[in-house]
């Protein structure tokens, strides 16, 4: 391969890498099997230990979807307690704590939601388990022998989803949130006993006229994340 077709190649990768974003409101239109079938195969290339390739991937549409949005929503919204495969970050603390509250205060403050507002910003808290109204969901998991591992995969898997999706103009957002509702989302989907439920990928077509996908998030610099040795 010539030096030419690689710099191309790594450009093509920069811009859809650097243009990728979570999206949080969808249009209420669906994305074809084709263009799904597309992503799971361009995803499957995923490096993993020992090519092992621990991910499974339950696309949930249409009806199924509908009732598991109602009940997700309806679980949540009740204050009833999560329950979770894998255990959720209990205290956030230094600069992840940071992070984290700058990317909620920039979601909220596009749509203008004040700080200090619990209750404009709970109820925006909530549209995490109608899925921001998209009209799939990818629901990954791992069989729970596989341990860190295999969530570890999982997680190379994910972001190469939402990548290949990109570049085919689907829009997606990886939650972790609606894994802390294991149990709800088994009543309604068959995931296997033995199986961890490490997150979902809503996905579809992206509302840009709406506020929700207005704003963009920065990145740590490579001087606060990488270090050289030698």
């Amino acid at each position: 391969m010539s030096s030419q077709a690689t710099e191309a190649d790594f450009d093509m990768l920069v811009r859809l890498i650097r243009t990728r974003h979570s999206c949080r409101a969808f249009q209420e239109r669906a994305v074809s099997e084709a263009t799904i079938r597309k992503i799971l195969e361009t995803a499957q290339r995923s490096a993993s230990d020992c090519n092992i390739q621990p991910w499974k991937v339950t696309i949930v549409s249409g009806a199924p979807l509908d009732s598991l949005r109602t009940a997700m929503y309806r679980c949540a919204a009740s204050g009833a307690p999560g329950l979770s495969d894998i255990p959720p970050i209990e205290q956030y603390f230094g600069a992840y704590q940071e992070r984290r509250r700058d990317c909620g205060w920039s979601l909220y403050g596009s749509l203008g939601i004040e700080r200090g507002d619990r209750v404009a910003s709970g109820r925006q808290a909530l549209e995490n388990f109608r899925f921001f109204g998209a009209q799939h969901i990818a629901l990954i998991t791992s069989h729970a022998s596989l341990g860190m591992r295999g969530v570890f995969d999982s997680g190379g898997y994910i972001a190469l989803f939402m990548l290949a999706a990109h570049a085919l103009g689907v829009a997606t957002v990886a939650q972790g949130s609606i894994a802390h509702r294991a149990d709800v989302i088994r009543e309604h989907i068959a995931i296997p006993t033995d199986h961890s439920i490490i997150c979902g990928i809503a996905f579809g077509w992206s509302d840009d006229g709406h506020p929700a996908n207005s704003f963009r998030m920065k990145r740590a610099s490579i001087t606060d994340v990488a270090s050289f040795v030698g």
